[in-house]
């Protein structure tokens, strides 16, 4: 079904923060996309000596005191500190003042801020204190901030927010689902406004030790800043990264009433699963593309009016050549047409907020008129051979854009933006 043209039941974006690799807010990390800053590097958060890999996308200088007090901040993880400090970001930049609004206005305010694993170093922290010192050295703090939900709830608590709190533990595929969350919040007619998007903390040294016996990780421990390779030839995993994203949606009756800045629309999305294998994709990109096509027909346009896709794009082997594969089943000839962008390239895999950090791409696309390159894309490998945005910014027009998230399990989730027209 086309999107309704009820004002009530459109969901257009106002707001957007961001914590990223190469940026700790919004205007930054676009500005670095557009500049191809590429946020990786040795590992600084562990000694990765003896590590098969030992580079990052590591988010830099972040101070969680600016989005809470400092006693809160040493009691909750680094992901609930990112969330934090995208919703803030966001809130401000949508001009939002929550404090002044009624219960009733605030019980129409949701939070959908979903992730891939939570506060994991907070299990890691407790067993070593639970083994080194006793069970009355565990902090009592230890579970909700290892909750992949507080990063929501703190959220909602942070504002008053007393509508649905949200979220969806999928993977890589986490945070485009908080777009079709929110989508259907706002066109059920159940919130004004959805803070929407993800957050990831994931940099931990079993994980480090897990994805690189997996085969998943690049292993260009000299060339960090060119190890993330989306559709090279030479590419060998992806650079494992961190961060998150807050966009906020209203409907689109809300946000004019109240004479907001809006930046874009977001007219569909879907989901899909591959049920194929724990990992790895489905080799023929059936799910995706069922997920990209099914997405097109929720939003009520044809593939031929989609100006870019901004990919999944993992630097992986396998998920390369098998989104390119989704999107020519989908797009047919207008594949080798539309443009597409891997952010990935220069920020790594944000796991839970990789999908959030495509919609900004897409957004501020559709509202800027260029395109962000896809990095160190200098050898296309053969079997990706569609227009990748190689390595240097492109000024198009873009009306319309998708964001993709594939995820572990075979989760798909693809979620379509528009530029708004009243």
């Amino acid at each position: 079904m086309p999107p309704s043209p009820d004002p009530a039941r459109r969901a257009v974006v106002t707001g957007m923060g961001a914590v990223t690799p190469i940026g700790n807010d919004y205007p930054t990390y676009w500005r670095s996309l557009l500049g191809a800053v590429n946020g990786g590097g040795p590992i600084t958060s562990f000694d990765a000596t003896g590590f098969d890999v030992r580079i990052a996308a590591e988010v830099k200088d972040f101070d969680p005191t600016t989005a809470m007090d400092r006693k809160m901040a040493r009691r909750m993880s680094r992901f609930i500190h990112f969330a934090m400090a995208a919703a803030q970001e966001a809130v401000q930049d949508a001009g939002l003042d929550f404090s002044t609004w009624s219960a009733e206005r605030r019980d129409r305010v949701a939070v959908a801020i979903n992730t891939g694993g939570g506060g994991l170093e907070q299990m890691v922290d407790g067993t070593h204190a639970l083994e080194q010192k006793g069970p009355g050295q565990v902090s009592p703090f230890a579970i909700p901030a290892l909750s992949g939900s507080m990063g929501a709830c703190m959220v909602s608590m942070r504002y008053g927010l007393t509508g649905p709190v949200v979220t969806q533990v999928a993977a890589c595929a986490s945070s485009v689902i908080a777009f079709h969350d929110a989508l259907r919040m706002i066109q059920d007619g159940e919130c004004d406004v959805v803070l929407t998007g993800g957050s990831e903390a994931p940099l931990l040294p079993v994980a480090f030790a897990a994805l690189g016996n997996m085969g998943a990780l690049s292993k260009r421990n000299d060339d960090p800043q060119h190890a993330s390779r989306p559709f090279d030839r030479t590419r060998d995993g992806f650079l494992f990264g961190e961060g998150a994203g807050v966009v906020v949606l209203e409907s689109a009756a809300h946000a004019m009433e109240r004479g907001a800045r809006i930046r874009a629309e977001v007219i569909g999305s879907a989901l899909t699963a591959d049920a194929f294998h724990i990992s790895a994709p489905e080799p023929t990109g059936r799910g995706a593309a069922r997920a990209m096509s099914l997405a097109l027909r929720n939003a009520g346009i044809g593939p031929r009016d989609v100006d870019l896709i901004v990919a999944h794009g993992t630097s992986t082997p396998l998920n390369d050549v098998t989104e390119t594969r989704a999107i020519k089943t989908t797009f047919g000839e207008h594949a080798h047409r539309v443009a597409i962008s891997s952010p990935k390239s220069m920020i790594g895999h944000l796991l839970g907020a990789a999908g959030v950090a495509n919609a900004i791409v897409a957004v501020s696309s559709i509202c800027e008129g260029i395109i962000p390159p896809t990095a160190n894309l200098h050898d296309p490998d053969p079997e990706c051979d569609l227009d990748y945005t190689p390595l240097t910014p492109r000024k198009a027009r873009v009306d319309t854009a998708i964001a993709n998230g594939f995820g572990f399990g075979g989760q798909n989730a693809v979620a379509v933006f528009r530029r708004f027209e009243g």
